[in-house]
This record gives C-alpha cells, sequence and structure tokens, in this order.
C-alpha cells in the first residue's frame, strides 16, 4: 500500500560494477504477477476486517510485520545479502518504518473496526493525492502542474462523494473514517522521506526493505503490549487471515512488485494501485457482505482519476518492457 507507494518504493540499488549481471527470465509472465499483486493488495482490507475479530488491531498489524518481515529476511538468507550497516541508515529506516508501515498499518487496522473494508480500501487510493498537496504545501522540487493541481482537487471532491458529504457523511463513522485517510497521508510523507534520505546509499532495495520492516516490526512489539490487550486465544480464521496479511500482502507482494519495477518499469508497476480498491470493494460486498451506496463506486472512480493525473509528469519518459528502471525507488509495502 504497500509499497505503494507507494506508496510505492525504496532507495535505488547501486549498479556500480565491471559487468552487468545477467538478466533472469521470470517464470510468470509480468502480467500475471501483475494481476496477483491486485489481488494480494486488494484482500488485505478484507484480512485486516478478520484478524479484527480476535485481535486488537495492534496486534493485527504486529503480526502483519512479523511475518512480512520474517519472509524479507528469508529471501535474504538464501540470496546471502545482509542487513544494511552504518547507524545513519538505521536512523533514517527508523522513520521510514514508521511512517510507511507501522503508523498506517495500525491505522488502517483501528479504522476498520469501524467502518467497512471497501471504505478503507478507498481511502487507501488517496495516498497520491496527499503526495501532491505536499509537493503543494511543502517546498518541493516536484514543481505542480495545472493538470496535476486540477487532479488533485478532482480527488479530493471524489473522496466527499465517497463519504456522502451532501448528507452530513451519514452512515459513516467519521473518526474510523478520518484515520484511514490519514494512514494514507502517512504514506505520502514516508515517500517524501525516504526520497530525500534513503535514495543513495548503496545498498540493495530487498537489504534496506529487510531493514525498514524489521525496525518497523520492533516499533510494534514495543507499543503493542502496552496500548492493547494481548492475546489468549488463536482463532484459526483470523490468525490465518493474519498470516496471509503479512506473508502474502506484505512479504511476497513486496519481492513481486520489486521485480515489476525492474522488469517493467515503475510508471506501469505503479499502475496496480488503481485496482487496489476495486479488488477492496469486490472483494468486502461478496465476501463480507458490506452494503454498498451508489456514491461509493462512483466517488472511488473520480478519486482514482484524480490521484492518476496527479501522477502525469510533463516530458516524462517512459520506461520500455523489460528494461530496468534507474527512478528513485522508495521504500513501501502497502496495505
Amino acid at each position: 500500500m504497500t509499497s505503494v507507494a507507494a506508496s510505492a518504493p525504496p532507495a535505488a540499488a547501486s549498479t556500480a560494477g565491471p559487468s552487468p549481471e545477467p538478466v533472469r527470465r521470470p517464470l510468470l509472465d509480468w502480467r500475471i504477477r501483475f494481476g496477483a499483486l491486485s489481488l494480494v493488495w486488494g484482500f488485505s482490507f478484507l484480512f485486516i476486517k478478520v484478524g479484527n475479530e480476535a485481535f486488537a488491531p495492534l496486534y493485527v498489524t504486529l503480526g502483519r510485520m512479523l511475518f512480512g518481515t520474517a519472509v524479507l529476511l528469508v529471501t535474504l538468507v538464501v540470496k546471502r545479502e545482509r542487513l544494511p550497516r552504518g547507524a545513519r541508515v538505521w536512523g533514517h529506516l527508523a522513520v521510514a518504518a514508521f511512517f510507511l508501515n507501522a503508523l498506517p498499518f495500525s491505522l488502517f487496522a483501528y479504522a476498520e473496526l469501524t467502518i467497512p473494508s471497501t471504505l478503507a480500501g478507498i481511502c487507501n487510493a488517496a495516498s497520491p493525492l496527499w503526495g501532491m498537496l505536499l509537493a503543494v504545501v511543502v517546498v518541493s522540487d516536484d514543481r505542480p502542474t495545472r493538470q496535476r493541481v486540477a487532479g488533485l482537487g478532482l480527488g479530493f471532491i471524489g473522496v466527499l462523494i465517497v463519504l456522502g458529504a451532501w448528507q452530513g457523511f451519514s452512515g459513516q463513522d467519521p473518526l474510523g473514517t478520518a484515520l484511514a485517510l490519514i494512514a494514507s497521508a502517512s504514506y505520502a510523507v514516508g515517500w517524501q522521506y525516504v526520497r530525500r534520505t534513503l535514495s543513495d546509499t548503496g545498498h540493495s532495495h530487498l537489504s534496506m526493505s529487510g531493514g525498514q520492516l524489521l525496525l518497523g516490526t520492533v516499533q510494534l512489539a514495543l507499543v503493542a503490549p502496552v496500548f492493547a490487550p494481548t492475546p489468549t486465544s488463536f482463532p484459526v480464521l483470523p490468525l490465518l487471515s493474519v498470516l496471509a496479511l503479512g506473508a502474502l500482502g506484505t512479504g511476497v507482494a513486496f519481492l513481486v512488485q520489486y521485480g515489476l519495477v525492474d522488469e517493467v518499469g515503475p510508471t506501469t508497476a505503479m499502475m496496480v494501485t488503481y485496482f487496489v480498491p476495486v479488488i477492496a470493494t469486490t472483494a468486502g460486498v461478496a465476501i463480507l457482505g458490506e452494503h454498498l451506496t451508489w456514491n461509493t463506486p462512483v466517488g472511488a472512480v473520480i478519486v482514482l482519476i484524480g490521484a492518476a493525473l496527479t501522477q502525469r509528469r510533463p516530458g516524462a519518459s517512459r520506461t520500455p518492457s523489460g528494461g530496468r528502471s534507474r527512478t528513485v525507488r522508495i521504500h513501501r509495502t502497502r496495505s
């Protein structure tokens, strides 16, 4: 959401060396992996909702982080890579872990105590809008264009339609909705921070993200016992949901996402963001039986159009399919 950011995703690895390594052809076509990633991230909101039935939100997030970290650490061992070194890098990773993982994951889990998973998935799609707002308000080298500012306005109009603003936001829990929107804003803050502090460390993206998730897990392990009741039972379905949320929605999804970025470029890989709310809405309605009124899908479409406009940059070069992008990446694992 993860990434995605996406709150897509983290500092580019160094490419220095005497000769490039041979590129291995993936076993599955990138379109299949793209679809699988969309499904996994879209179902993440359903997994959160089911996990909340048995565990406190902070423990849902801790389990998610724990299982996701385990996947990345095992991958590091298999590939014989090491975690990053240097106090400065670890300090920046701790901040990134808070804004890109610990905080938004926890806020989404708390939000889904009172709002449907469909609404949480749509709020997650507002993350590019927050990123654009930061570019407008905060001094940035990413200068906004009229088209991108128009996308920002359109996107927030879509959010108001989703929430039924003309009805006084009736039917939606204001606190839960606010938590979900703050979670999506946290991704944008985290991406800006990573972009400015961790864009050129010389470590691989796998190493950096493994360290990031590890720090996020430590943060949650320290906070959860203080602010939430410790689980005393572990029902099978909620436990499996948290396991899937972490191992698939955070760990494996991250690895798939980076494979897509390397193969088809960040622009194409980022398009997965626009499929996530569609899948989250479908899963929430079909499986959880959540109620859907006309303004939710209509507003969601407007949000996605606005988000897409905010991501368009004049003169941006396209990465050919199969080409390797050298664009700065941001460490993220989206919901």
